[in-house]
């Protein structure tokens, strides 16, 4: 086991929650700034200036955003040569099969089984993009889809939880006979807090349910 480590910390491979959690997720976000978040930008420009070129630069920066992502995270994670170089491929794979997460999972896989093998063998320029490429692209076979659902799904919530405002509001309950104050505000949020667990699905139901609590206490 000591020799095993000893080899993987020769290879440079630092199996820890900093390297893949914080550094390498923190250059991902730079990756991602550097191609589709500035594509993005430059897709508004134009879209507000009414200037072609911006537009053209907008598609190009957003079409690199794999490959931005794994130049960044295969930097961080300190690969040399035909390791940084392959991983490109593997970036664009990641996240055409999985978005920027996908991309991130699958680079952090070939990178360090790259690592691995660079430089070990006399056919190197071709075992080491073969492992690098080979990999990561399996890798993003594996996770992209799975990984693409559960993004797609949360940012849906979290579309919907901004968006999602209460049934009950306190206008409907003075209308029912309640004064502005600490009840009408309980009873606005035990009533939201039904509606988030699907046990009220329009205002009608909220307003039976407040009617229903009040013969309750009467």
């Amino acid at each position: 086991m000591s020799k095993f480590k000893s080899f993987l910390q020769r290879k440079g491979v630092d199996m820890t929650w900093k390297a893949y959690f914080v550094d390498a997720l923190g250059a991902m976000a730079l990756g991602l700034f550097a191609s589709l978040l500035i594509g993005t930008i430059f897709q508004t420009l134009g879209d507000k200036t009414g200037i072609e070129a911006f537009v053209t630069i907008a598609k190009y920066a957003k079409a690199a955003t794999g490959a931005a992502i794994a130049v960044a995270i295969a930097y961080k994670l300190k690969c040399e040569g035909l390791v940084l170089f392959s991983a490109i491929a593997v970036g664009i794979a990641g996240n055409e099969l999985g978005g920027p997460m996908g991309a991130y999972v699958a680079v952090i896989v070939a990178a360090e089984l790259g690592k691995i093998v660079y430089k070990e063998t006399q056919v190197d320029i071709l075992v080491t993009p073969a492992v690098v490429i080979i990999s990561g692209v399996l890798m993003a076979y594996a996770v992209g889809a799975p990984i693409q659902k559960v993004m797609t799904a949360l940012g849906t919530f979290i579309e919907n939880a901004t968006q999602m405002q209460p049934f009950l509001m306190g206008k409907m309950l003075m209308d029912l006979g309640f004064k502005p104050g600490k009840q009408m505000g309980e009873i606005i949020k035990q009533s939201f807090e039904l509606q988030l667990d699907g046990k009220i699905k329009n205002a009608e139901e909220a307003i039976a349910w407040v009617q229903s609590q009040t013969k309750e206490r009467l």
